[in-house]
């Protein structure tokens, strides 16, 4: 895995990212030269913005194969139907965004005969890279070969989520190295014995591995071999934690077998000065611009829920913010009047009964967050953060959930980690579920992660795409 801005991104899905979008801007180029080519030689179209136009073509493209999911890949399927039924719907996309950059920006338009050649050369290119990808993922290039230390419940969570169908990264797992405090829960035929007077760094050499994830969940005592790990690291074999090994295969920050020094002294939660400045920045650009693009989507929502039940058509509600202050939030209304009678506020579940036809339109769209827009204007709200929660549940989540109230350190967000990687909750263990993906959000937040957030945000809205 790489980590870029404290977010892990997929060796192979960067390696395959930048690859096709230098396959993008060969194309451009090669499709340019080739439809004015003379005869004698290829002679580019003299245009002030050519490399700028072959750019915003590449970017249209890969962010239109984002929004469809073509970065999550899945090397098992192979190059089968999914591949393909997704790839023309992306060229399809991206020539709808690439329409309307050129009736914004008219001298950056390239011409219909252009496009038709970069679009052949693209697609040739795009299957080529995809191929060559997929067929180098079924030999040993990509795959990690680790030892976990530990053969109890963590160590065995950690091993069934090394091997879990889907991963991006593959490993092989040399085995499970017991320690004299765990009950052991993995399989005997994968543990590994030290031999007498033998070194953990002498056994890891000698299965060919080149990280050991320590997945001890009690490490006090003398048992723990502190001073081999050392040992270890010192001759080049990577050691990890196991809570970076979940944060770094699932973006989450497990809470249940998590050390709470891990957080003090493990990195991220950026607060800096210039990182508050620029969300703060793009909050309220893109506030702006989306009031401006939704107004007539707003109005009409307005109309249809005064015809379906009447005014108000939005509800405010209290819910709690950045360091715990308490503010109004601003929806369009998506329930029946008086939906909590009897006073007690209760978690909004997916067939809510409460729930209006209109209302069930415009949650699954995403419609009904849309006048938060004046909460994030009014700086109680970000454009990306935690979903903010009602005081109600807040008081009994940090309760019963460890290190819940880490998620109210930024503002909360219209659309989030959580949202887009698991959905809506309507219990505890769901709230659970949602703040393991918050807490990855808190300590790793920055302007890719929230490029990324806004990518499957318009994914969920547009396909019903994400988790």
């Amino acid at each position: 895995m790489l980590r870029i801005s404290n977010h892990y991104i997929s060796k192979v899905v960067f390696s395959l990212l930048f690859l096709e979008v230098m396959i993008l801007i060969g194309s451009f180029y090669a499709g340019a030269g080739l439809r004015f080519f003379d005869g004698d030689q290829f002679l580019l179209p003299k245009l002030d913005h050519f490399f700028m136009s072959a750019c915003i073509f590449a970017a249209a493209i890969v962010f239109s194969m984002s929004a469809l999911g073509m970065y999550q890949i899945n090397f098992q399927e192979g190059l089968r139907n999914p591949f393909f039924l997704q790839l023309m719907p992306s060229f399809a996309m991206g020539f709808c965004i690439l329409t309307l950059v050129f009736y914004l920006a008219p001298e950056l338009y390239f011409g219909r005969g252009i496009l038709v050649m970069v679009y052949s050369f693209a697609a040739i290119g795009i299957l080529m890279a995809r191929g060559i990808f997929l067929k180098t993922s079924r030999t040993r290039f990509l795959e990690t070969r680790i030892i976990f230390l530990g053969g109890g419940a963590l160590a065995k969570e950690c091993g069934d989520l090394a091997v879990r169908p889907g991963n991006y990264r593959k490993y092989d797992i040399a085995g499970f190295v017991p320690v004299p405090s765990e009950d052991v829960q993995v399989p005997q035929n994968k543990l590994l014995h030290l031999a007498d007077g033998g070194s953990l760094v002498a056994l890891a050499n000698a299965q060919r591995v080149s990280e050991i994830v320590v997945s001890v969940q009690n490490r006090r005592g003398g048992a723990f071999p502190i001073k081999e790990l050392l040992e270890c690291k010192t001759f080049g074999i990577q050691v990890t934690d196991a809570a970076t090994f979940f944060e770094r295969e699932t973006c989450q920050i497990r809470v249940d077998s998590l050390q709470p020094s891990w957080l003090v002294f493990g990195g991220g939660f950026d607060q800096s000065f210039a990182r508050i400045f620029m969300k703060r920045s793009v909050d309220v650009v893109a506030s702006l611009a989306l009031l401006v693009a939704t107004l007539p989507v707003m109005l009409l929502t307005a109309l249809a829920i005064v015809l379906e039940d009447g005014a108000p058509v939005f509800y405010s509600q209290e819910r709690v913010g950045k360091d715990g202050h308490v503010f109004k939030v601003l929806k369009f209304r998506s329930m029946f009047k008086n939906a909590e009678k009897n006073g007690t506020p209760q978690w909004a579940s997916k067939n809510d009964p409460r729930i209006t036809r209109v209302g069930n339109i415009i949650r699954k769209l995403r419609i009904d967050e849309l006048p938060q827009i004046l909460n994030v204007l009014k700086g109680e709200m970000s454009f990306v953060g935690p979903r903010p929660e009602r005081p109600y549940f807040v008081e009994q989540l940090n309760e019963r959930v460890p290190f819940y109230d880490v998620r109210h350190s930024i503002k909360p967000g219209i659309t989030g980690w959580a949202q887009v990687r698991y959905g809506y909750g309507d219990s505890v263990d769901d709230a659970l579920q949602k703040l393991q993906y918050d807490l990855y959000y808190v300590k790793n937040n920055s302007l890719l992660l929230d490029v990324l957030v806004l990518i499957d945000t318009f994914k969920v809205v547009m396909f019903r795409g994400g988790r």
